[in-house]
Parts: C-alpha cells; sequence; structure tokens
C-alpha cells in the first residue's frame, strides 16, 4: 500500500480504501475498512461541520431580523458563552476531542494487525502528541511577525494529552474510570483551593471589564475570567517563552491547563471506544452509551445547578466536562444506532466524507479560507448575490466557502487521500 511521508512532519497521508470505492488493499487494510464504524466518522464530521459554518455569520444575520426569535436561537447556538453556561457551538471541540478517545482503541488495533509492535506503536502516539502541540502553534502564528507560542488551540490541547491518554488506553476499564474521577476532582479541588480576588481587584487589568455581568460571586468566583489558578500559570509558563509582547492575559479567558480536563473528556471517549469495540451485543452497547451519558449529563448540571461548580467551557470545568461528555455519549449513541445498526449511511455520507479528513478541514479553515471568500466575491457576487436581500449576504458566501471546503474533501475521498498525524 503506497505511502507518502511529509518530511514537514505535519501529516501522513494514506491510501486507504472508503465505504463506497473498492480498491486493491492488503487484507489486513481490507478488514479494518469494513469493520470501520461510521458513526465516528459522522459524527467527527458534524463537529468539523460545526466549526467550519462559522463563515456563515448567523449573528450578523440575526443583527437585521432582531425580532425574530429563530435567528436569535441561531445566532445564541453558533456563538460560544461569554463565560457561564453552553451553547451547540461550546460543544465542538468537546466532541473533536471526545472522538480522539473513540478512535484510539480502534487505532491501536488497526496497528497491530498490521504487525506493527507495541513499542513502534508507542513511539507513533508520542510523535502524533508532538505533531498535534507544534500543528496548533503553527496555525496560530499565522499573519504574525514571529512564532506565537500558545497552547490553547484545540490541536495543540490534544496534544498536551494525548501520550497520558495513550499510557491509560493500555489500562484497565477500572483504572481508566479512576483516573477520570482523579482528574476531574482534583482539577476542581486545584481551583477551589486558589485564592479568590481582593474586593478590589482590578479585572481591567486582565482584560475583563469591572462591571463585566458573567463576573460570578461566593464560592463560584474561584473560576471567574482571568483572576484563576490556571491564569496565573499562563503568567509564568507562556512569557518562558519569546513573544513580541509580554502576556499578560488571553482575552477570551482560554488557558493551557484547559489540556487537563480535556484529558478527561478524551478519556470518556477512550471508555465509549472500549464499549463499542467490545463482543457485547448492539443493544447492549447502546444501553451502556445511553446510561453514562445521562448519568454525566446529570452530574454536570447538577454541579452548576447547585454552585459547586460553574459550568464554563472556556476554562472547561470539572462540571462542563461532565455535561459535554455526557451528551457527546448521546450523540455517539444515536450515530451508532442510526448508521451501523440500521445501516443508514447514505443520509450520514456528507458527514463521513468531512470526518474522514478532519484534520484536512481543520487546516483549511485556518489557511484557505480567506483565499475561497475572496475568490468566490471576485468572480461570482455580483452576479448571484444581488438576487438575495442584502442581509443574506454573509450567510450566502459562507455557504459557498463550506461547499468549496466540501468539494476539495470529496476530491480527496474519491482518490482516498487521507491526511492522518
Amino acid at each position: 500500500m503506497p505511502s507518502l511521508t511529509l518530511l514537514t512532519a505535519f501529516e501522513r497521508i494514506r491510501m486507504v480504501d472508503s465505504y463506497a470505492y473498492a480498491a486493491p488493499l492488503a487484507q489486513v487494510e481490507q478488514d479494518e475498512v469494513k469493520a470501520r464504524l461510521g458513526s465516528l466518522d459522522a459524527f467527527r464530521g458534524l463537529a468539523m461541520l460545526l466549526m467550519v459554518a462559522e463563515v456563515m455569520h448567523l449573528c450578523r444575520v440575526a443583527r437585521s431580523f432582531p425580532d425574530s426569535p429563530i435567528w436569535q436561537l441561531l445566532c445564541f447556538h453558533q456563538s460560544h458563552k461569554p463565560w457561564e453556561g453552553c451553547s451547540v457551538h461550546d460543544m465542538i471541540q468537546p466532541a473533536f476531542s471526545f472522538m480522539v478517545g473513540v478512535a484510539l482503541p480502534f487505532s491501536i488495533s488497526g496497528r497491530m494487525k498490521k504487525g506493527q509492535s507495541m513499542g513502534w506503536v508507542t513511539v507513533h502516539a508520542f510523535w502524533r502528541a508532538l505533531v498535534l502541540i507544534l500543528l496548533g502553534i503553527f496555525l496560530r502564528s499565522l499573519h504574525r511577525g514571529q512564532t506565537y507560542y500558545t497552547f490553547e488551540d484545540t490541536l495543540t490541547q490534544i496534544g498536551l494529552g494525548y501520550g497520558f491518554l495513550f499510557v491509560m488506553s493500555q489500562w484497565s476499564k477500572r483504572a481508566q474510570w479512576i483516573s477520570l474521577v482523579v482528574i476531574l476532582i482534583g482539577y476542581w479541588g486545584a481551583f477551589a483551593l486558589y485564592p479568590t480576588t481582593e474586593p478590589d481587584f482590578n479585572y481591567e487589568a486582565v482584560g475583563v471589564p469591572n462591571d463585566w455581568p458573567h463576573l460570578m460571586s461566593g464560592f463560584k468566583s474561584h473560576w471567574n475570567k482571568n483572576s484563576n489558578l490556571a491564569h496565573a500559570v499562563d503568567l509564568w509558563l507562556l512569557n518562558l517563552f519569546p513573544r513580541e509582547s509580554p502576556f499578560a492575559y488571553n482575552g477570551g479567558g482560554y488557558q493551557t491547563l484547559s489540556f487537563i480536563p480535556t484529558l478527561g473528556t478524551m478519556i470518556m471517549g477512550l471508555l465509549a471506544g472500549g464499549i463499542l469495540s467490545t463482543a457485547q451485543s448492539w443493544v447492549a452497547k447502546l444501553g451502556w452509551l445511553l446510561l453514562i451519558g445521562a448519568a454525566f449529563i446529570g452530574a454536570g448540571a447538577a454541579l452548576e445547578m447547585f454552585g459547586y461548580c460553574p459550568l464554563v467551557k472556556r476554562i472547561w470545568t470539572p462540571s462542563f466536562a461532565l455535561y459535554s461528555g455526557g451528551w457527546c455519549f448521546v450523540i455517539l449513541a444515536l450515530f451508532y444506532v442510526v448508521i451501523d445498526i440500521a445501516g443508514l449511511r447514505f443520509p450520514a455520507f456528507p458527514l463521513i466524507v468531512i470526518g474522514m479528513n478532519s484534520i484536512a478541514i481543520y487546516c483549511m479553515s485556518w489557511t484557505i479560507e480567506g483565499f475561497i471568500h475572496e475568490a468566490v466575491y471576485r468572480h461570482f457576487s455580483d452576479r448571484w448575490l444581488s438576487l438575495l436581500q442584502e442581509a443574506y449576504h454573509p450567510l450566502a458566501n459562507g455557504v459557498v466557502i463550506v461547499l468549496c471546503f466540501w468539494l476539495i474533501l470529496y476530491w480527496m475521498y474519491r482518490r482516498h487521500i487521507f491526511l492522518r498525524i
């Protein structure tokens, strides 16, 4: 089976078979493709589609229709919550991280079937972790004067935890559950023990208006924006690297230490992947996924409701990890029963095309989105945008960009080109 290794170390392009197009493959690779769960690719594809759909600018359209509850709802769910709470947009990164854990047991099994030793698989896992970290930094450094050392990017966050996740994948299920509990409770305890700010603390010095309506009081204030444990760690850590100017705060409140609870989310995915890879009946698998998902959703919501831990995506609080992870279990269960059990792959085909090249579309969103937007606007905008009300122009442009992304991925899919790290 031919392969091409990029010496730049970002990806390895492998030629593999797909669901609809057969090609001469080694028997082991044929078995791998047949055993591949469409639900994994479709769920991953949904997460990536929601991510690139930002180019549709639903909130810009919603501003033109302030009295429309539908547009206001669409805007709400295409925006990150300012701090406490959760929207559909807040679920994108947890879903992607969760699916990393789900796919890991299948990835290890596939490599072992190809004759790779566990030692080599281990080396590859840590190499993958390093490449993810570097790729995240590379993408965040685009259009900057020098390397922008930051570790809150989705790929970097996954990379920071991936080596630990691989090690845990060799542990028993009981040990994996214990590690999840230890991570979430330990992370919660570290924040809870870190001192809160003084009453006269100047939030504006850390990029937060003093009258910001999302500042929390009481016990929850341990998790306030840019005045928490993770912010203090970044003030030390990020200033160890060369920077254009000293790091003072992250405007969005995102922090490096979030990779720890993100690891918790990946462990949840690892547990879900373990369920799907067992020899249990599909009914049992479905039941476990739904049961665990409901329990996690309830636990995360209860921690928020009773004030023990606010539900904040930007610093990935343990309550958010549980709540978002629970929904990932439920959504995966629905995809599993519809696609892999009922066999309805055709309706999910557009998502599968995206999901099988998730790294590719993530990089495309950072690198060629502007090029496509300018090209479409330059050559076609006067011809067809005039047919639409001006308020819908951002949406129409965004739809075309997403369609172009998908057509590129479909071209790669037809030629069996899939980017892998």
